[in-house]
């Protein structure tokens, strides 16, 4: 896309990505703001938002560019916090980052952007390779989607933090948040905790025996491996279901295989085109691509399946390498 003489808005997280972007528009000939988008952070626990932002006006004073704080603080309280903790407390695995996405950062901060003289947003996103994270767009509107530039989005992480070097931005060895987003450093696991609590409760084997306790079921997904505390015979265990109410598991030695003719279920869905479009599903981040059909809310695919699924997950689409939608399972 040919950015010479836009106004682009590009959302400023202080870390290397979105810096890269910010100067490879600017190259492009783009007028660019930068914009912090600032959230929601849990009180009493560490984060890292006031280095994150400090870190974003050191990119923009590095490239000489306008620079923003966007107050999306109640928005993404409502929408991806106590959207994550809803649905934990009812059993479920949400992707907290797919509701940022679609309610904050191509939400919030698109209609920010357009308010005040953008032609497009910008975002620091890969959309192929080993960093790939369309997964996490699929509910994102396509109007939105059709006003942003990725300017890393095909790109290698070497060669952005190589890029990044070579133009002399401040973030360039600046390592990557691995929390939820927006929540800097801090793990869904930590912060889960201290919202919800964590008490141990009885696992069971599929005939009922107790084979061990584990450490909250609020806490575990179906599918994952799970270390059992007291365990009556050695692992590897995988969480087959779980009861919230009863604070209880039921695991296997294996996690359980979904047949081919059961489909996946799923709600919520949005298409960024038709649901004939979709040949491909993919059920787990970085998890396996499997062929298959959309058909009436169910996705079929080819063949088995070899995991059991977590309902609250995403169930992504793609036609070929474009992302084509997405929905949420269902179980």
């Amino acid at each position: 896309m040919n950015v010479r003489g836009k106004n682009v808005f590009v959302g400023l997280s202080g870390g290397v990505d979105s810096a890269v972007s910010a100067a490879l528009l600017q190259r492009a000939g783009a007028r660019v703001t930068g914009v912090f988008i600032k959230g929601w952070y849990p009180p009493g626990m560490p984060c890292t938002w006031a280095e994150d932002r400090r870190d974003a006006m050191r990119v923009a004073a590095r490239l000489r560019i306008p620079f923003v704080t966007l107050d999306a603080s109640a928005q993404y309280k409502r929408s991806v916090i106590d959207y994550l903790l809803a649905e934990y407390r009812a059993g479920r695995t949400p992707n907290p980052d797919v509701m940022c996405n679609r309610d904050i950062k191509f939400g919030a901060f698109y209609r920010y952007a357009m308010a005040h003289g953008a032609d497009l947003i910008a975002t620091g996103h890969y959309r192929s390779g080993e960093k790939d994270q369309s997964y996490f767009l699929w509910a994102v509107p396509q109007e939105a989607l059709d006003a942003c530039v990725f300017p890393v989005g095909d790109m290698d992480k070497r060669e952005v933090r190589a890029l990044a070097k070579r133009l002399d931005l401040p973030v360039a060895d600046k390592r990557d948040s691995q929390g939820v987003c927006f929540l800097g450093n801090i793990s869904v696991e930590e912060f889960l905790r201290a919202e919800l609590g964590a008490e141990p409760g009885t696992a069971r084997d599929e005939s009922g025996a107790v084979v061990g306790t584990h450490s909250g079921a609020a806490l575990s997904t179906v599918g994952e491996r799970v270390a059992l505390m007291d365990a009556q015979a050695p692992g590897p265990w995988f969480v087959r279901e779980k009861d919230v109410e009863k604070n209880e598991l039921v695991v296997g030695r294996q996690s359980a295989p979904r047949e081919a003719g059961e489909g996946i279920r799923f709600s919520s869905a949005n298409w960024l085109g038709g649901a004939d479009d979709a040949t491909e599903a993919q059920y787990r981040y970085r998890g396996p691509r499997v062929k298959g059909r959309v058909e009436s809310g169910r996705f079929i695919p080819e063949g088995p399946l070899p995991e059991a699924l977590a309902s609250g997950q995403s169930l992504v689409f793609y036609a070929g390498d474009r992302l084509a939608g997405g929905g949420i399972i269902e179980r």
